[in-house]
């Protein structure tokens, strides 16, 4: 039995997918472990032009897009591991950050599984990096303003629980399925990442069933970046829809035969969120169409050499970088010859 398999799933990102894998591959030294990358009917040519430069990572290549949960249980079926760690391909991880997981687990039994701290391209602090479950009254928080009028309210901020430090470990309630490294032992007992939802909510879903089970999450401050939802369509109706279906998904299953009045309140306010989503994508689709997009200011891109820097000392880079927004990231694969920004990839 392996140590440790790393789960990617995949879907039209391959050059997103290279530089993970990169990274996966200095971040696994020393470690007994394998990878697996199950691409979803990509049409980028991902498995081919993944497998000639990683011939050691085992592929499943479907031939449709199964979702992100199916997808997931298909490698963790196939592997044989101690540790299980679902890894976004649109992520970066920092050489340390693996082992640092690892030896968190295996000195703390009573952990089914760890999360980070996640990094967005301009180096701040990614929020979902660490979240509680979204009972009712968590949900009205966020979907009120509530939460963000009192991000740091042990009440009315909870959803995010910004009130904990990000630079110290700490039991949360939710683990972000962009980097969730899960004890087998506790996936075994709770089950699989429910299939029902095809993407976003499975990890909510699963953080929830394993404190259910008695087991704890926690937040580690170990760096990965996370350039997030690279490979997702956010101006898009279906994305809109999936989104806050996965919401209505997760409320009926837990909570719905609990709260019938509030139900009603919960799934109207999905509704309309999902609404304004949807509107704020539309005029901003309408706005580029007239040559009027929005103005952002204008970033500075820091480059870092893939192949010849530490990935940690980039991160750190990153971070200090967090009281001047205008900076970002851009890193460079000498070996395919793409650079990467942090919303947008570029063949050179």
């Amino acid at each position: 039995m392996n140590k440790l398999s790393v789960v990617i799933v995949s879907y039209n990102v391959r050059y997103y997918l290279e530089q993970c894998l990169k990274s996966v591959q200095r971040a696994i030294l020393g470690i007994d472990a394998d990878v697996w990358v199950v691409d979803n009917a990509s049409t980028d040519d991902s498995v081919n032009y993944l497998s000639a430069r990683f011939p050691e990572v085992h592929y499943i290549d479907n031939k449709e897009n199964v979702g992100f949960s199916r997808a997931n249980n298909q490698a963790i079926c196939q592997s044989d591991s101690e540790y299980v760690l679902l890894l976004n391909p649109d992520t970066i991880v920092a050489e340390n950050t693996l082992r640092g997981c690892i030896d968190f687990l295996d000195s703390h039994p009573d952990v089914g599984a760890t999360g980070v701290r996640m990094l967005h391209p301009d180096g701040s602090f990614a929020p979902e990096s660490r979240r509680s479950i979204p009972t009712p009254f968590v949900s009205f928080c966020k979907m009120t303003g509530l939460g963000s009028l009192f991000p740091y309210s042990r009440r009315f901020g909870r959803y995010y629980m910004r009130y904990l430090d990000s630079g110290e470990a700490n039991p949360i309630e939710v683990i972000s399925g962009a980097f969730n490294m899960i004890r087998r032992k506790a996936l075994n007992q709770v089950g699989l990442l429910d299939e029902d939802f095809f993407m976003y909510g499975e990890d909510i879903d699963l953080s929830y069933r394993l404190l259910q089970g008695g087991w704890k999450n926690y937040y580690l401050p170990l760096l990965i970046l996370h350039y997030k939802g690279e490979s997702t369509e956010k101006s898009s109706y279906r994305y809109v829809h999936v989104f806050y279906n996965a919401m209505l998904i997760f409320f009926n299953k837990h909570f719905s035969s609990r709260y019938h009045v509030l139900g009603l309140l919960i799934r109207l306010a999905v509704y309309v969120r999902a609404f304004i989503d949807l509107w704020i994508r539309m005029v901003t689709r309408i706005r580029i169409a007239l040559h009027c997009p929005p103005r952002y200011p204008e970033v500075k891109y820091i480059q870092f050499d893939f192949d010849n820097t530490s990935v940690c000392e980039m991160l750190e880079t990153l971070c200090q970088q967090t009281n001047e927004p205008r900076y970002s990231l851009e890193t460079i694969s000498k070996k395919s010859g793409v650079i990467i920004r942090s919303s947008e990839v570029k063949i050179i």
